[in-house]
Parts: C-alpha cells; sequence; structure tokens
C-alpha cells in the first residue's frame, strides 16, 4: 500500500473498497505481536481491510506479478504466491495472456479467526510473449483481513541464490529538500536498508545537502551507510559516474542504484530491482518505470526505445505515453494517451522491450560496469541511453521493470529542447549516434539537425540555434573535447547566451514595453501551423523571406505580439520582428526580436558545418568509437573528478568555490 495513503496513487495498488489500510492494520498487528512500532508500520502498509461482502483486486501496476518478464530474462520457472489472511476471505488467483485476455487460475477460501497461511505455486510456462498474475480477495459475512502477500521465485531456480546487495547512487544538484526527503524515506524501509551497502549523495551544487535542517537526522538513521561526496559540477553523467566508481573501489555490493534527486521513490522497487538481477540469466540493467509528480497515477512511458534511423527517443512499439491507471479508459482509439486499469488496457499486457532505461531509478550490475566502464562524460542527455546500448552490444540487456517506479517531474513543463540544454542535446545525440548508429552517416540525422536549427532560427531561437552550431563544431573537433570541457562548458553556455534577447526571461509581460501589434490578422483569421509538405515548406519560404527584410522600427520600442508557450511554433514566430513569448512552466516570459543579419550568419554557418558534418561522418564515427573504451575508463574520470575538486567549478557563474568532502 501507499506509504504516504496519497488517494491519488491509490488504484496503482488496489482496486475496489478497502475499510482500512496501513495505519489501522500496524496498530492492530504491533498488539497482537507485540513488535515495534516501526516494524509494526511495514506490516500494515503490506495489509489491507476488505468490508463485509466487498471484493477488491489486486491487479494493479505496483501489485501484480508482471510474470512474462521473469519468463523472459530470468531462469525462474515457479512463482509461488503466499497468502497470509483472517477473517472469511475467498482468494481467487488469475493470470493474462499477451492480449490481455485474463483466466482464473485457482482459488482458496478462509475463515478463521486467527492467522492462516495458504499457497500457490504457479507456473510461468504460458508467458513468452506477455501476461501477469494477480489476486482478488472477496469478504464474506464478516470482514476480510489480508495480513500479507509476497511473489516468490519457486522451482529449482531458486536454490542456490545468493541475496545480491546493492548501494545507491544520488546525484544532486541545488536540491537539497529533495534529496533529504528520498534518505529520510530509505531510513524508513528497514527491509530495503538490509541489502544496502552504501548510499553515495554525489552533491555538485552550491545549495549543500548538508544544510538541510533535517539531514543530521537522516545521517543518524542511516549511519555509516551514508556517504556524502562534495565536488564540481560534472552534470548527471559525472555524479552517476563517481557513484559506480566509488562502488566499484569499495568491492562490497554487486549492483550500483542509480537514482534521481528530484524523485520520490517506491523503496519496494529497490528490492524487486535486486531481486530480478539476481536471477537474471545474464547480467541485467534493471530499470524502473517513472511516474508524473504531480499527476500521480500517470506513467511517463511504459517502455522506450531509440529510433534508429532518426536516431531519437521514441515510446516502445505498442505502447501508448502518459497512461493514467486512475482514469476510465479514454474511447477514442486514435488517441496517443492511454488510461484505465490494468485490467482495462490490453497493451499493458503484451512484454515490452526496450532499447534504455533513465537514470531515475535504475540497477546496473557492477559486472556490467567492469565490462563496459562508466557512463561518458556528456555531462546531462543521453547518458542513461548511451550506456545501455553500449551495454546492450557488449552482451547485456535493459529492462524495464513493472513494478518497480518512482515520481519525478514530468518534461513537458520543462523548456530543456531551447535552453542552456539544447547544446548538450545537440552534441550528445550527434555523440551517441558516431558510436552506435548503423546507418552510413548517421541515416536521417544529419538532416534532421539542419531542420531543427533552421527552425529556431525561423523562430527568432538565435541563442538555441547558436549552441546547435557550437555543439557541432566540438563534435567535430574530436573525442578529446568531452573530459576536457565537463567541468566549465556549462558556466562558458551561460556566459554566452545571457548576449541573447530570446534567453533574457523577466517574471512577467508588465516588466516589458506595451505590446503594439502593426497589423490585424490576415482574414481575422487565428494561427494554425501548417499541414502537409506543400504548406510547410511554403511557410518555411515565407519565414525565409521575412527574416531577410529588414526589422519595422516599432517592433525594436515594442513587441509586436504575445505568443503563449503553446502557440510558440517556428511558422507563426517566423512572421513578426518581435513577440513576447512565455516559457513551458508558465513562469517566465522572454522578449524574441528579429535580427536579419544574425539569421543570415546562422543560415551559412548551420549549411557549411552539417555538409561538413555529413563528409566527415565515417571518419569521425571511427574516432569516438575507437575513444569508447578510454572515455567511459574508471582511471580517465578519476582524473575528471580531482580537476573538479581542485577548480571548484559548479558550472554556476555565481558560485565561487566547491571543495570535495566526504562524511560517514
Amino acid at each position: 500500500m501507499p506509504v504516504d495513503r496519497d488517494l491519488d496513487v491509490l488504484k496503482l495498488y488496489v482496486e475496489g473498497e478497502i475499510a482500512r489500510g496501513a495505519e489501522a492494520i500496524a496498530a492492530e498487528t504491533a498488539v497482537e505481536a507485540e513488535l515495534l512500532a516501526g516494524l509494526a508500520e511495514d506490516v500494515g502498509r503490506r495489509s489491507v481491510v476488505v468490508p463485509v461482502g466487498r471484493r477488491v483486486s489486486f491487479a494493479t501496476y505496483f501489485n501484480a506479478f508482471p510474470a512474462s518478464y521473469w519468463r523472459r530474462w530470468t531462469s525462474v520457472d515457479e512463482v509461488v504466491l503466499r497468502v497470509r489472511a483472517r477473517g472469511q476471505a475467498t482468494v481467487i488467483v488469475y493470470r493474462s495472456s499477451a492480449k490481455g485476455h485474463a483466466q482464473r487460475v485457482g482459488s482458496v477460501r478462509i475463515d478463521s479467526a486467527t492467522s492462516r497461511e495458504e499457497t500457490f505455486r504457479l507456473t510461468l510456462s504460458p508467458f513468452i510473449d506477455g501476461g501477469w498474475y494477480w489476486m482478488d480477495v472477496l469478504a464474506g459475512e464478516t470482514e476480510a483481513v489480508l495480513e500479507r502477500a509476497d511473489w516468490c521465485a519457486g522451482g529449482s531456480a531458486a536454490e542456490g541464490i545468493r541475496q545480491g546487495r546493492v548501494s545507491l547512487g544520488i546525484t544532486t544538484f541545488n536540491r537539497p529538500e529533495f534529496c533529504v526527503d528520498q534518505l529520510l524515506a530509505l531510513a524508513r524501509a528497514p527491509e530495503v536498508l538490509d541489502i544496502v551497502d552504501d548510499i553515495y549523495v554525489v552533491d555538485q551544487g552550491t545549495q549543500r545537502v548538508r544544510d538541510d535542517g533535517r539531514f543530521g537526522r537522516a545521517e543518524s538513521e542511516l549511519g555509516p551507510r551514508l556517504r556524502l561526496i562534495e565536488q564540481g559540477n560534472l552534470g548527471g553523467s559525472g555524479g552517476f559516474s563517481r557513484a559506480m566508481d566509488e562502488t566499484l573501489q569499495a568491492g562490497r555490493s554487486d549492483y550500483v542504484l542509480l537514482l534521481d534527486d528530484d524523485v520520490v521513490t517506491e523503496t519496494e522497487g529497490v528490492l524487486r530491482a535486486v531481486a530480478f538481477a539476481d536471477f537474471a540469466r545474464t547480467p541485467t540493467i534493471v530499470g524502473g518505470h517513472m511516474f508524473n509528480l504531480f499527476a500521480r497515477s500517470q506513467l511517463h512511458a511504459y517502455g522506450e526505445t531509440i529510433g534508429r534511423y532518426r536516431w531519437w527517443w521514441e515510446e516502445a512499439p505498442h505502447t501508448k505515453r502518459e497512461h493514467d491507471f486512475a482514469v476510465p479508459p479514454s474511447l477514442n482509439p486514435r488517441a496517443k494517451t492511454s488510461s484505465g486499469s490494468l485490467r482495462q488496457t490490453k497493451w499493458l499486457h503484451r512484454r515490452v522491450d526496450v532499447d534504455y532505461n533513465g537514470w531515475w531509478m535504475c540497477l546496473i550490475p557492477v559486472d556490467v560496469v567492469r565490462k563496459v566502464g562508466l557512463s561518458m562524460p556528456m555531462f546531462i542527455k543521453w547518458d542513461d541511453a548511451e550506456y545501455c546500448v553500449r551495454a546492450g552490444g557488449a552482451g547485456f540487456p535493459t529492462v524495464s521493470l513493472p513494478g518497480m517506479a518512482a515520481w519525478h517531474v514530468p518534461w513537458q513543463d520543462k523548456d530543456d529542447g531551447i535552453d542552456w540544454q539544447a547544446y548538450f542535446h545537440e552534441r550528445n545525440r550527434l555523440v551517441t549516434a558516431l558510436m552506435h548508429s548503423p546507418y552510413e552517416r548517421g541515416g536521417n540525422l544529419v538532416k534532421e539537425s539542419y531542420i531543427i536549427s533552421v527552425k529556431h532560427a525561423l523562430a527568432m531561437q538565435y541563442s538555441t540555434a547558436e549552441l546547435m552550431l557550437s555543439a557541432i563544431e566540438d563534435v567535430l573537433s574530436g573525442p578529446e573535447h568531452m573530459h576536457a570541457g565537463i567541468a566549465t562548458k556549462l558556466s562558458e553556455i551561460m556566459a554566452f547566451r545571457a548576449a541573447f534577447p530570446d534567453a533574457r526571461n523577466r517574471g512577467s509581460h508588465e516588466e516589458f514595453p506595451q505590446v503594439r501589434a502593426t497589423r490585424p490578422p490576415r482574414r481575422g483569421r487565428g494561427f494554425k501551423p501548417p499541414r502537409g509538405t506543400v504548406n510547410v515548406l511554403a511557410s518555411a519560404m515565407r519565414g525565409t523571406i521575412k527574416q531577410l527584410r529588414p526589422v519595422d522600427p516599432g517592433a525594436r520600442a515594442n513587441p509586436q505580439a504575445v505568443v503563449p508557450h503553446i502557440d510558440r511554433h517556428w511558422s507563426l514566430l517566423s512572421q513578426v520582428d518581435s513577440a513576447l513569448v512565455s516559457s513551458a512552466d508558465g513562469t517566465k516570459v522572454a522578449w524574441y526580436q528579429r535580427d536579419p543579419e544574425r539569421f543570415r550568419r546562422i543560415l551559412a554557418r548551420t549549411s557549411l558545418l552539417h555538409a561538413r558534418l555529413s563528409r566527415e561522418w565515417p571518419e569521425l564515427s571511427g574516432r569516438y568509437r575507437a575513444a569508447m573504451a578510454e572515455l567511459a575508463a574508471p582511471e580517465a574520470w578519476r582524473t575528471t573528478f580531482q580537476a573538479a575538486a581542485s577548480t571548484g567549478d559548479t558550472g554556476d557563474t555565481a558560485s565561487t568555490g566547491d571543495a570535495e568532502g566526504e562524511r560517514a
């Protein structure tokens, strides 16, 4: 059951009406078994009371058993369901097929005033392509108390398997409150801490985790396993590489589990990830799903792949993004998003294979780290995808495991495609393709990159276009630039962007001059993005002609339009001389201003750079592939860690220093 009794996520745990959950049962169990209060909370979290005559189902994301994943990737051929209950209860076990068809497998009736345990031995044989196991509980003439239920590995595969040990790696930058919340949540999960060797918190910010008022409590409760490391800002790739390397050097753990600092973790997922990895046929990266922190029953993606020809992230085939388990099923079969319970949503029953898993929650076997190395020095963006692709090439698969998840800030409220992160998006996408793309000259990537840069220029997003071109220049310089610039590149980018109007944000429209439109909308119609190749090309041509004309003098003194973020399309922005454009999160506004001379320079430069990139692709690809092992080597990273410690660069131009330290 949910730790915080959050009703928004209840349907991820149970379907139906329950009378009492964790708190009430914890109190009862503590009295009956004379357990300590801390342990009683854990017992209660695994218990529910079903009212008289009611039925509840555990055909839910966190409580159903993803049988097809265990069938495909592990040596387990049988799962054992152990149920402990009292009162009048009928427990019914179901399974589903890859098509989402459910069938009853078995049942048992319990009528006892005291606890009674029942066992179901369930084969994994029919789950090659997909399917789940789950149970329903029906109360009789008295309430039914489900005290505990566990899915356990059975059969010969369970014999002789040693319980794996794990170290956790949390990378954080200026989110001390989030980070300490996560540490305290781990402290409240003693069953998780039983298998944890070390918790590495790699703090790369200027707002230190140790300065949070609750850090002392977390430090006291977690004890010597908590290790706080403070270093210069090397981005997510540098922070997670540090956690990997510390785990390697400690030599105690079988796995390192990476966690973002801005997530709320279902701690049970740590146990499930380790158990799955323990039984995996080959060392396997086990990733958790991401739920929306602000709409907590909404799943970001059920699985993710890389479209090889475009070299871009995609949701896995046969899945839909932003599935909401708490909303009734959509009646629109063409909808890109999805909703409905596990039982109602047929595509959730098909096993989904992935290319990578995000590092918001991802377990990596130490054996994999020894073989393929640490992260590429990418700072942020593409480091997780590249690592999984590299590991896959070495024979180590990645599995996104249902039932293992964290809640994370969603992407739709971020402008990371046009802000300072645009550099890392472009550079790391190109670098990853140079290392791993199966297509000559990267497939469609170079062409698509060129089109995107022109769109940004047409939209007066000159800072974004310039950052893309800077990224291409660095890629063309060769792989040596990656470690050399990882500690300083962000400061350079922030200083560079400060000169561009589209990068200078204010808190409201009132901080800018009054908007004065020079002409009304054509025929009184509002804006609609062009559709179809002919209309898109025509719009691009009109925008290009507009960009080459002189700017209306009035547009320098006053914006010509207000453009909400949702309407921020290049074809609209290319038709005005200036506009106030809001940010994705609704907190900022920037004044975009057309600059014909800069547009000409960008157009010429992007044409030359993309032509050169295409021409030199085969030679560049060979260089980057040859450098992969060296770039990811622990020895190379240790040199970078030491340099970051000595310079104290946090990537924030306001920062004055950052010394490395460690505390147990």
